[in-house]
């Protein structure tokens, strides 16, 4: 809605449509009331925020090689449009909107537009008074959304594609794909929160929720800054993940190169998320042996069987004094490593979730919200998820419930940037 509370008519909509394609975003924020307020005057940002901000803009979408943050809110959209102009205009009034609230700036600003009683307030609220604690919006883009409703079909990567069924997957179709997916992570849960809820506000009459996931504590170390945090089964978890630093391993494995297909994904990357419900209460009963076994690590100190730290190199063909490998043939670490998958990565950055109890069984719905980057699904995440379907001991304590691929383009230039601008340009 603008200042005026009138409703984004069709006539309006191509206003704003046309104004993305002129200026961007800061064009269709003046005109929506959602523009890219500056740091200044009645628009100031707290103090402290600027200690606590991940920048919006760059060469990459943040939320990618940024340092993991402890708390996630992703939710997957579909479009219920068939107006392209009202989706680019959604996408627009998502980016300056994201720019604000990743600068600890309500939606909408603090001016006269936030304030009139007369109409709902642009913002909801909650994060008021509340440092972004690193916020970060990263958007991708599903398969389905390159359907004919809007002229993108020629423009779909070939590496985007859904995903194949994989042995063992028990995935409910209501927490799986989506046209849109947009992952929000922040070290402080309400403000991870905000951003989808006012994701979904903006985006009412253009596109809903499919489904949504939060996530606590992350599972993977994406930088040297980090520690390697635990997962819901107590083992460290991304102890051999890429990292930021890593920039060669980046540009190999995570960021798309110039011999793409689709020059508008150049220096994006693809997001695979996968719900890991883990059966928690039958892990708990297992032997200390045996976890470890299943894994392939030691549980209090992380490191390989065979080491004694937790960075010890993984050394498959270690043998123990019988003969039998360390590391055994279905441990988790064994086939999942690069040694086993022709050298190829992911670069992991998952969270542990808790949703209740399953009300059929009594038992906890508890385990894993798994999420990694990579240039091209169909060459790393697939084959790795084969092997470990198909083989991987884990899969005894573990049911794969969610599947979802989405393409991430490009990082915003800047104000007038917005998601997925490159691509509707092309």
């Amino acid at each position: 809605m603008g200042t005026d509370d009138k409703p984004i008519t069709p006539s309006r909509r191509r206003f704003l449509g046309g104004a993305l394609g002129v200026a961007g975003a800061g064009a269709v924020g003046a005109a929506g009331g959602f523009g890219a307020s500056k740091a200044t005057g009645d628009d100031a940002q707290p103090v402290s925020a600027a200690r606590t901000q991940v920048s919006l803009y760059g060469s990459h979408q943040a939320g990618i090689a940024t340092p993991a943050q402890d708390r996630l809110a992703f939710a997957a959209f579909d479009v219920t449009t068939t107006d392209p102009m009202a989706l680019q205009t959604m996408l627009g009034l998502w980016a300056a909107a994201a720019h604000q609230m990743t600068t600890g700036q309500p939606v909408g600003g603090t001016g006269s537009a936030n304030s009139n009683p007369a109409a709902p307030p642009l913002d909801t609220g909650e994060a008021f008074d509340l440092d972004p604690a690193n916020l970060t919006i990263t958007v991708g883009f599903g398969p389905k959304l390159f359907d004919d409703r809007f002229g993108l079909a020629d423009l779909r990567p070939a590496a985007l594609k859904d995903l194949p069924a994989f042995a063992g997957d028990t995935l409910d179709p209501n927490r799986s794909g989506g046209d849109i997916g947009v992952q929000a992570c922040s070290n402080d849960p309400q403000v991870a929160f905000h951003a989808i809820r006012n994701f979904a506000r903006m985006a009412r009459g253009t596109a809903v929720m499919r489904w949504t996931q939060l996530g606590f504590g992350r599972t993977s170390t994406t930088s040297r800054s980090e520690s390697t945090p635990r997962n819901l089964m107590g083992f460290k978890d991304g102890t051999n993940n890429i990292l930021a630093e890593d920039t060669g391993d980046m540009d190999k494995f995570v960021w798309v190169g110039n011999d793409t297909d689709q020059p508008w994904m150049t220096g994006g990357s693809y997001l695979v998320t996968r719900r890991i419900r883990m059966l928690i209460e039958s892990w708990d009963t297992d032997f200390l042996s045996d976890q470890e076994a299943v894994i392939g690590r030691a549980k209090v100190t992380g490191a390989p069987l065979g080491g004694k730290h937790e960075f010890d190199p993984v050394d498959l063909s270690a043998k123990a004094g019988d003969g039998t490998a360390l590391i055994p043939a279905h441990a988790h670490i064994r086939l999942a490593a690069p040694a086993s998958n022709g050298g190829m990565k992911l670069l992991r950055r998952g969270y542990s979730y808790t949703d209740g109890i399953d009300a059929d069984t009594g038992l906890l719905d508890a385990g894993l919200f798994f999420i990694c980057y990579q240039a091209d699904p169909e060459q790393q995440f697939v084959p790795i998820q084969r092997r470990l379907g198909q083989n991987d001991a884990l899969n005894e304590y573990i049911r794969h419930t969610s599947s979802a691929v989405f393409a991430v383009p490009p990082g915003l230039s800047g104000p007038g940037d917005w998601f997925g601008k490159k691509l509707f340009s092309t």
